[in-house]
């Protein structure tokens, strides 16, 4: 994980808040900006954006988005889907069975009969590998094992966030398996 320096951002975050181990795993925050003076704040705990800092029509800066300011809340949050990577299978999975290949696997469940956003522990839930490569290009990495929360083969995934001077926020996400499985990789809305 490389996040060396702890120097000044406009969202006033702080990087020790967001500092803890989880599951054996160190979690940070990440900063990402571009020249214009904006920036967003990440952890690698789930992924979760924290902050999206951009002027309004004063050109007063503010958070444009719902976040959290530690780590401690994002972990323990009403919300855990916040603005957070999810999967392996966004969305609902019909009282938590899919067949693949004529074999039925069965899932957790976490919303009424069915499995929600991955189950009980998806991927918002996870401490990921974590790689600044720049001042506006994050790479997130999470192998899940096979049998995680049901889904067949280990899955391989790297989601990479980057910032551009257009102020775009891109999120580029890339899988790969050593098994048939399903997958339906995405992040939850920001506001």
């Amino acid at each position: 994980m490389t996040n060396t320096t702890d120097t000044a951002n406009i969202c006033g975050l702080k990087r020790k808040d967001f500092q803890t181990t989880v599951n054996g795993k160190s979690t940070d925050l990440f900063i990402l900006k571009n020249s214009k003076g904006n920036e967003i704040a990440v952890t690698n705990y789930g992924g979760a954006v924290v902050a999206i800092m951009m002027p309004d029509k004063n050109g007063n800066m503010a958070n444009i988005i719902q976040g959290h300011d530690n780590i401690q809340d994002v972990i323990d949050s009403p919300e855990p889907y916040l603005s957070t990577l999810i999967g392996r299978y966004g969305n609902r999975i019909c009282k938590g069975t899919f067949q693949l290949n004529g074999k039925t696997y069965n899932l957790p469940i976490n919303n009424g009969p069915n499995s929600l956003h991955g189950g009980k522990k998806g991927f918002n839930a996870k401490v990921w590998e974590a790689l600044q490569m720049n001042d506006h290009t994050l790479v997130l990495k999470y192998v899940s094992p096979y049998g995680e929360e049901g889904y067949s083969g280990e899955l391989k995934v790297t989601v990479v966030y980057t910032f551009t001077e257009d102020n775009e926020f891109v999120i580029d996400y890339m899988a790969s398996t050593n098994k048939k499985t399903i997958i339906n990789h995405t992040t939850v809305s920001f506001l």
